[in-house]
């Protein structure tokens, strides 16, 4: 495989399984699934779209936990491998001077992100309806809370690993204060992380499994082909939305402009915790880790709005795979 991570970390303590004897898929499930059950903490109805990164030779996450009362709520988990999980019962806490800002009535599906010097987490959270809430920590034991990025309605909020034009760079998924029966995926920059402006359109809608919706899912890779992102998209068939997701290749200075979509789906729900749950009919990837050394790549995602689940590939073979079915 060629080397096409730019900048690649090595992460040789990555979760990995082999591709399946016989198998052709390009991302194949863990046997292991689901990896976090619904009642891994005492008050869960729930554990699902979460996001994980590598932390001391270690991992740490924060993590969508819907307690028995059913608010959506967040939590931080560690693991010593990236499969077996220690979740704090505990909801996360952040310091905020902001009274306004920090008063916490939902949070749900998390991504974290390395940006120079520490972890920015993104979130949906709640401001008068959902907007994109913030928060930087470096110990995944302090979090400090800082402005929404946005006014509402917006989710699936994902930001770059680097500053683009000198500014933080972020993804985000324009919606309405409902269940969004529409939502295409725009760009946005920020000097600061206060004032966000500089809207660009990336991409909308197209056939099939992507037919209702889009939005963006782990922090983009970025290689030489471009940024790799993994993006969710969503069908509304006669027994409701099926939420499936595949890959595109960004334009690595102006991430706006897609070189490569891929038409086909990567993973749509076939199984039985995909199919059967909360929400039937749900893959929703929220995080992804990379092995600079192999191209190895773990993807984390919540399945039927239940369970967190782990499936594998290569980014080679993504990028391949998007380039060969680009639409």
């Amino acid at each position: 495989m060629s080397p096409i991570l730019i900048n690649p970390s090595p992460l040789r303590n990555i979760p990995w399984e082999d591709r399946p004897a016989g198998s052709i898929e390009t991302v194949w499930r863990s046997h292991r699934n689901p990896i976090i059950p619904r009642d891994a903490i005492p008050t869960s109805n729930s554990i699902f779209n979460s996001a994980v990164v590598p932390f001391k030779n270690e991992f740490a996450g924060v993590f969508r936990c819907d307690n028995r009362a059913r608010t959506m709520q967040l939590h931080r988990g560690f693991s010593k491998d990236g499969i077996n999980w220690n979740i704090d019962p505990e909801i996360l806490q952040f310091r905020c001077s902001e009274p306004e800002i920090a008063r916490f009535v939902y949070g749900y599906d998390p991504r974290v992100c390395w940006i120079e010097d520490r972890f920015y987490v993104t979130w949906c959270n709640w401001y008068h309806g959902p907007t994109i809430g913030a928060a930087t920590t470096t110990d995944f034991v302090t979090f400090d809370q800082l402005e929404n990025a946005y006014l509402p309605f917006n989710r699936n909020g994902v930001l770059f690993p680097r500053k683009i034009n000198g500014n933080f760079a972020m993804l985000s998924r324009p919606s309405d204060n409902g269940h969004t029966p529409f939502g295409d995926i725009f760009y946005s920059e920020s000097p600061d992380f206060v004032y966000w402006g500089r809207h660009r359109y990336v991409m909308g809608t197209a056939g099939g499994w992507q037919s209702t919706k889009v939005g963006a899912g782990p922090i983009p890779i970025e290689t030489t082909e471009g940024w790799l992102l993994i993006y969710h998209g969503v069908l509304t068939s006669c027994n409701g939305f099926v939420y499936s997701f595949s890959a595109a290749l960004l334009d690595l200075e102006k991430p706006w402009k897609v070189i490569a979509r891929a038409e086909p789906y990567l993973i749509s729900p076939w199984m039985q915790y995909e199919c059967v749950g909360d929400v039937p009919n749900v893959t929703f990837p929220c995080a992804a880790l990379v092995d600079g050394d192999t191209g190895r790549m773990a993807i984390y995602y919540g399945s039927a709005d239940t369970v967190v689940c782990l499936a594998f590939a290569y980014v080679q073979e993504i990028v391949d795979f998007v380039k060969k079915n680009a639409m």
